[in-house]
């Protein structure tokens, strides 16, 4: 039996990164998420894990070759296994336990950003641009451009993004 994701409960194993461990995109989420736990706070212990979270963040951003922001609102238990390329708008918001695959692009056509929901996967390449929310457990296809709202367990594909049927 296939194991369940949940869409909204954050599974933060999922981003545990071994110390000797070559993991890119989960070092780069550390960064972004020790920067969050210490960016409201003014003592000085804060203040230099902070900063220290913010040269981590420019190293792998770097690596990566990513444009994830440190104030990006990302759910727990995301999954970058290959960060490569990865542009994040600042304001755009991903649920948890999301999956996104390398070149893909969360941003804004001008009028919005998008919302991912719980347990989405984004294939390799794909865009998702604009005031578009994607649902629960939802699949964008690779190289897809997504312009418009994705049902919740649907997988989109093609540009632009439709629905595939069930016979495909």
């Amino acid at each position: 039996m296939p194991e369940i994701i949940s869409p909204t409960h954050p599974d933060w194993s999922r981003e545990h990164k071994r110390f000797w461990e070559w993991a890119p995109g989960k070092a780069l989420l550390a960064s972004i998420r020790c920067y969050q736990r210490h960016a409201g706070r003014r003592n000085p212990m804060s203040f230099i894990a902070r900063k220290t979270a913010i040269i981590r963040h420019m190293f792998w951003s770097v690596i990566c070759g990513c444009e994830i922001p440190l104030n990006a609102r990302i759910g727990g238990g995301l999954v970058m296994p290959h960060p490569n390329g990865i542009v994040i708008n600042t304001d755009v918001v991903v649920g948890p336990n999301c999956l996104i695959f390398q070149q893909v692009t969360l941003g804004s056509n001008g009028r919005g950003v998008p919302v991912l929901g719980g347990h989405v996967d984004v294939g390799a390449g794909a865009k998702i641009l604009g005031p578009v929310r994607v649902g629960d457990h939802a699949v964008i296809g690779a190289n897809a451009v997504v312009t418009s709202d994705v049902q919740p367990e649907t997988t989109v594909v093609g540009i632009p993004a439709r629905p595939l049927s069930r016979g495909e």
